[in-house]
């Protein structure tokens, strides 16, 4: 089984859709920082919508995110929805 490389306590960020369990992860998006950020469906957010949480949160709300746990610095990866396949983007 994949796992990060990060430490578990490492801050992510996501959204409060995510959080409440009313969209599924979609997008994950791994910066040139070393920062992870976890999306899902939804467009035009808002700065009150994303949240701050720990790697191990996230995991807890979705393990099948441990399958692009290697994604490298901006990378990206996404899937149509939560039954599909992790498509790996590095462009």
């Amino acid at each position: 089984m994949k796992t990060f490389k990060d430490n578990l306590n490492t801050a992510v960020i996501t959204t409060q859709y995510i959080l409440n369990k009313k969209s599924p992860i979609l997008f994950v998006n791994h910066y040139d920082d070393g920062f992870w950020e976890f999306l899902g469906i939804e467009s035009n957010l808002k700065d009150e919508d994303f949240k701050i949480i720990s790697l191990d949160e996230i995991i807890q709300i979705d393990s099948s995110i441990l399958e692009v746990s290697d994604l490298p610095y901006e990378g990206k990866a996404y899937r149509e929805n939560i039954n599909s396949p992790w498509i790996i983007s590095t462009d």
